[in-house]
């Protein structure tokens, strides 16, 4: 039988390509869970993965449970693919799904502790990150946008979040710059 006489194994077949094309949303998940498995930060990017927060918290500790003790950089956990890294107090976690290029993923993974680490000065530990959560959230923002790899290279994440070495985490300058601008917008307006 061909596979236009057996509507079955058209369809079987029309589902596997399907399942197998080239995407740009690559990236299911982004979270980061403390030495415990507590949740720090998360990001969900497929709406149907895992819609509630119970499910996602569940997922999280499965995955936890599973890695935290492991000597790996992947896993492989309810179908999906999983990269990870730890770092004194802190798990960060990328999701793919089971086809997902694990390189690519690894590239994402490697971007956010690089960019993160730039961040706080080389000090990637719990109170410094939720010291910072928004700035987190901002590098995250740069790296993907809606699942859709925007960026792996640290320094460029770095530049566009607007931090510098030097200054402190979102800078007083850039704080004082934007209260001068809006002084002036309003000495401006009592002028007109």
């Amino acid at each position: 039988m061909t596979a236009q006489s057996c509507p079955r194994q058209h369809c079987a077949s029309t589902m596997d390509s399907a399942a197998l094309e080239p995407s740009l949303y690559t990236v299911k998940a982004v979270f980061i869970t403390d030495n415990d498995g507590n949740r720090l930060l998360s990001k969900y990017f497929d709406p149907e993965l895992y819609p509630s927060m119970k499910e996602q918290k569940n997922f999280e500790k499965n995955v936890f449970d599973k890695t935290h003790k492991a000597d790996n950089e992947i896993a492989f956990v309810e179908g999906m693919t999983i990269v990870y890294k730890s770092s004194i107090d802190l798990f960060f976690y990328v999701v793919g799904s089971a086809q997902e290029n694990e390189l690519m993923l690894m590239a994402v993974l490697n971007c956010l502790f690089e960019s993160l680490s730039q961040m706080l000065r080389k000090n990637v530990e719990k109170r410094t990150l939720l010291d910072n959560m928004d700035g987190v959230f901002l590098v995250v923002d740069e790296i993907i946008d809606g699942g859709v790899i925007l960026e792996s290279d640290p320094q460029q994440v770095i530049e566009k979040v607007n931090y510098r070495a030097d200054d402190n985490p979102l800078s007083e300058q850039s704080v004082a710059q934007v209260l001068q601008s809006a002084k002036e917008q309003i000495k401006w307006s009592i002028l007109k």
